[in-house]
């Protein structure tokens, strides 16, 4: 299985369920805490550790979205540097999408997620479609 096809896999599925589904999305990036130690600041420059900060998130319909690639490049010219999307989706009702507020209700538990480290339940995917898992 190729990489982009995690992604592509993801919108098939969305698209096939009896109700409209929102794709949402957490753009966030690695940062190191200020009071960080000396270790952790040299396994942060390894590539590892750190914090998630989320710095953007969006939802977008399955036929908003073509391909990873075009969102990769959307996403470069609305938000700051991220290394890492998280992405979940959201069933409608009665054949209508979910309402604004569940929208905002779900992309904000997502970012609380992010925040506290609760990963598990989203694909998480860095800029070049990369599947990525946390320990």
């Amino acid at each position: 299985m190729t990489t982009l096809s995690h992604f592509s896999q993801l919108l098939q599925a969305a698209m096939a369920q009896p109700q409209p589904q929102q794709v949402l999305f957490v753009f966030a990036a690695a940062r190191l805490p200020d009071d960080a130690t000396a270790e952790q600041r040299a396994r942060f420059e390894a590539g590892q550790g750190g914090t998630l900060e989320p710095l953007a998130c969006v939802d977008k319909t399955c036929t908003e979205l073509s391909s990873f690639e075009a969102l990769v490049d959307e996403a470069r010219t609305a938000c700051p540097a991220w290394q890492v999307v998280f992405i979940s989706t959201l069933s409608g009702q009665d054949g209508q999408p979910p309402a604004t507020a569940r929208v905002d209700a779900a992309l904000g538990k997502m970012v609380e997620g992010v925040h506290a480290g609760v990963l598990a339940p989203y694909m998480a995917l860095d800029p070049n479609g990369e599947p990525l898992v946390f320990s």
